[in-house]
């Protein structure tokens, strides 16, 4: 993969590729077809994921033990003709050993008899039509078999059906059926053409007139109820589990914006033009922020630069469109005349005022970077992304909010593909909407936050989750100057932990490691370094385990096999005799690569290659090989390898940490993801906030109460506490009261960079994240003290692993904080405390069964 997957995105492949095991598993032992799908929100990179699934079936993927399938087959089937060429594109982009030539699109004059093994064929809906040159002469649902079938054109010697029907009855393959965005062919028929495409959808999938149904089909999509209700309809067709993405965790990932700015007027008239306005100014802020941002990058790096898109009716009158070019100009009058752009259907230029307004395709705007003004009336088109377009102007009306989301889910992905350190600015987008109120802005939110669906088939659909925020009036904090000096340098030491990956190899953590500290030139040969500490470890249990490893080196080289005789008009078999030979070259090279999925293929290929040399003959290679082999088979081999890699890995860790913390975001990113490879949650530094946005109205557009002494604050020392409910609120006005208190920080409630995570296990036994309410500063600027106090509750399900969470942690970061403490309201309004820091307490959290009965037990006490 040419991408790092994100966790969620590892486990999710990893859970997909579980599933297709086990799918061509019960096909070619039992004959069963199978179904299940992938489901995940808009912008969690479902093609990714697929790309890693496809290169995993093709070649392998020794992170899951997934074994490649030889005889796999993708046909990737869409509704949609603009997909396939996209698809085939992103494919292409994510996946490094998915070359073009495996990749076909399938056109009229496509004449097989078979789909070719270790490739992705791209079908759409249009080209199984009655209609299609395709499928000529092939029987219909409408048609006998035997009677009317319209001729085939010329030259064809198979139809589309053919070709599927002989790729699924020739037992060496296996034909795996992606649909993509699965709810499309699902839909309830509105038109002729759409009753048409899920005749076609369901044919395929449950197969008819002499086509085989499907043997695995794997829908991805953000919906998928209608798929998975189809599939239940088969008849014969297992369906397994869904493989479902936590929205919360693609939000927590950093590859979605975390913030939505929403503008509307105050009071009723027109403003189109006033608010329009306004957006321009937004952009060229914008411009400004990513410039200085990159030149404050070590070394400096190229800025993204943001798009303004204006979305219009579907019918713009020539007025709005020369009223909207004008307020443009007017606001940024050294804009230059090819910076204006539309994606509208007539795929023509326009001639407004005076000014060309060139079409551009829309695939291509992210690239064009000299475009700076898109105009657009729908959601531009299917599938269509851009991570620079960072704010959005409409004109829609109020009761057209499903064509603002659909368009804003196409704006809220990250153009760096990460979350930017504690710039709260750099993490939003913006949209204007000059024709809402607070009432209509605020049914957008609702959407938005993912609190009210919006069309049965996800149209509305815009991503994220839990940790994104809808803000109507938000303010910029930035560093309170009144906070000392020796409060940032504490808060720099606070100790905050990484979510554990559950396929983590610690080899290749190392070897990342190793590459990135080379790069970086920080350890310039510290590849060479990796390598050679392992094969002396490797040399070590070559020694050590001599006797076990040339037992496995003799099962390897001889093949034991028995032969059998069956009488000819007899139902007798009998066992005539066995025999052994000698393994060829292929033989051992099948078992050298099962030693690649133990040791890692990389760590597997190189240990050879060290070991023929030190060997020195004409057959060193095919020897070490066999080595190589023969150890990987022997027990404990692998867990004493991962734990010296793990050690050195946290050795190097430890000695770079604070060169690391100088470099560039992009770079830091990078050792962020190498340190979260472990399966057990590690160390990491909180990074100071730069920028801070805090909504300063509530729901009713009423200024909300601030405080002071917060690390970040306005230009006046406040900052707005709007967020906090009531016993939240008389926690932080008492710790303020507290002798020695110096200052306090509001923990940001999602997983950014500046904020305080804790890994705990939940209910289910996954990993999730705590981000505490309050950390509060105390002593003097000699002593500073740093204490977490967590208005926690214990009405939710999660409560009691929370708990257990925190406790883990005190434990672990002892000497970090002077006082750990979560706080609970009580049903009779008084508040009950426990103190984490005692060895009392955390026995009685290990002990619970409900987390109201803690609270109320002797192990706390009232606040």
């Amino acid at each position: 993969m040419r991408f790092t997957l994100k966790d969620y995105q590892n486990d999710a492949v990893g859970e997909v590729l579980r599933n297709l095991a086990d799918a061509h598993d019960d096909w070619h032992r039992k004959g069963r077809p199978v179904a299940f799908s992938l489901t995940a929100t808009t912008g969690a990179g479902k093609t990714v994921m697929a790309a890693a699934v496809v290169e995993s079936l093709f070649d392998g993927n020794d992170d899951f033990d997934f074994a490649a399938d030889p005889g796999a087959v993708v046909l990737w089937f869409t509704d949609d003709p603009s997909l396939n060429e996209q698809t085939r594109f992103r494919l292409m982009e994510a996946g490094d050993r998915i070359p073009h030539s495996r990749l076909v699109v399938i056109g009229n004059t496509f004449n097989q008899e078979k789909l070719e093994p270790g490739r992705v064929y791209f079908l759409n809906a249009q080209k199984l039509s009655k209609n299609s040159l395709l499928v000529k002469g092939a029987p219909s649902d409408e048609q006998d078999a035997l009677v009317d079938r319209k001729a085939s054109p010329d030259l064809r010697a198979f139809t589309m059906w053919d070709t599927i029907r002989n790729t699924i009855e020739d037992e060496r393959l296996t034909l795996y059926l992606v649909l993509d965005e699965a709810h499309r062919g699902m839909r309830k028929p509105n038109k002729n053409d759409r009753a048409e495409k899920q005749t076609i959808v369901r044919r395929l999938i449950n197969g008819a007139n002499g086509t085989p149904a499907v043997p695995v089909v794997l829908g991805i999509s953000a919906t998928v109820e209608r798929f998975n209700t189809a599939m239940a309809e088969s008849e014969g067709r297992l369906q397994y589990p869904s493989v479902i993405v936590d929205p919360s965790r693609v939000q927590e990932s950093g590859l979605l914006k975390d913030d939505i700015r929403l503008d509307f007027p105050a009071e009723t008239g027109t403003f189109d033009t006033v608010l329009l306005a306004r957006a321009v100014r937004k952009i060229k802020e914008s411009t400004t922020l990513w410039r200085e941002y990159a030149e404050a990058q070590d070394p400096p790096t190229e800025p993204v630069v943001p798009l303004l898109v204006v979305q219009v009716p579907n019918t713009p009158s020539d007025a709005l469109l020369l009223d909207a070019v004008t307020t443009i100009y007017d606001e940024w009058p050294d804009l230059p005349a090819d910076a204006l752009a539309h994606v509208f259907g007539e795929h023509t230029p326009l001639d407004v005022g005076g000014h060309v307004i060139s079409y551009v395709s829309p695939e291509k705007v992210q690239d064009r970077t000299h475009i700076r003004i898109l105009f657009a009336k729908d959601a531009i088109s299917t599938g269509w992304d851009c991570p620079r377009a960072e704010v959005l102007a409409s004109f829609r009306p109020a009761t057209d909010e499903t064509h603002i989301t659909q368009l804003l889910g196409r704006m809220v992905r990250t153009p760096l593909a990460r979350r930017i350190s504690g710039h709260d600015r750099l993490n939003s987008v913006e949209c204007v909407l000059p024709k809402f109120n607070r009432k209509t802005a605020t049914t957008v939110a609702e959407v938005l936050l993912g609190n009210k669906a919006e069309g049965d088939d996800g149209s509305g659909d815009s991503g994220g989750g839990k940790g994104r925020r809808v803000l109507f009036k938000p303010a910029d904090m930035k560093a309170n100057k009144a906070i000392p000096d020796a409060v940032w340098e504490a808060f720099d030491n606070i100790p905050s932990q990484t979510l554990p990956r559950k396929a983590a190899k610690p080899t290749k953590r190392l070897t990342a490691l190793a590459q990135a500290l080379s790069k970086d030139n920080l350890r310039p040969h510290a590849r060479k370094d990796a390598y050679k500490e392992l094969f002396s470890v490797l040399d070590g249990l070559m020694a050590r385990h001599k006797d076990k490893v040339e037992a496995a080196s003799d099962a390897i080289l001889e093949v034991e096999g028995e032969t059998i005789v069956a009488g000819v008009g007899t139902n007798k078999v009998a066992v005539a005799g066995t025999f052994t030979e000698i393994a060829d070259e292929r033989s051992v090279d099948a078992d050298f690569k099962d030693a690649g999925r133990v040791l890692s293929p990389d760590i597997a290929r190189k240990y050879a290659d060290h070991i023929a040399v030190a060997d020195g003959d004409d057959d060193g290679l095919f020897e070490a090989h066999l080595k190589v082999a023969a150890l990987a088979k022997v027990d404990g081999v692998q867990a004493e390898l991962d734990r010296e890699a793990d050690a050195i890995a946290r050795k190097w860790l430890d000695e770079y940490r604070v060169a690391i913390k100088g470099l560039g975001d992009d770079r830091r990113a990078v050792y962020d993801d190498i340190i979260a490879m472990s399966s057990d949650p590690q160390r990491i530094d909180i990074l100071r906030p730069k920028v801070r946005a805090e909504e300063t109205e509530d729901a009713e557009g009423n200024k909300v109460d601030t405080k002071t002494s917060h690390l970040m604050s306005d230009e006046d020392g406040a900052f707005p506490i709007g967020v906090l409910n009531g016993w939240e609120t008389r926690v932080l006005e008492s710790e303020m009261k507290q002798p020695g208190f110096l200052a306090w920080y509001r923990n940001p409630g999602r997983a950014s960079d500046d904020s305080l995570a804790i890994a705990y296990k939940d209910g289910k036994d996954n990993w999730r994240r705590l981000c505490p309410d309050f950390i509060f500063f105390t002593g003097t600027e000699d002593d500073v003290k740093v204490s977490i106090v967590d208005p926690h509750g214990f009405h939710l399900g999660d409560a009691l692993p929370k708990l257990r969470g925190l406790a883990t942690f005190t434990v672990d970061h002892a000497d970090d904080f002077h006082r750990v403490e979560a706080i609970a309201e009580m049903k009779d309004k008084t508040l009950r405390v426990l103190d984490l820091t005692n060895h009392r307490v955390r026995k009685a959290i290990h002990d619970a069964d409900d987390a109201e009965t803690l609270y109320l037990s002797s192990a706390a006490s009232n606040y």
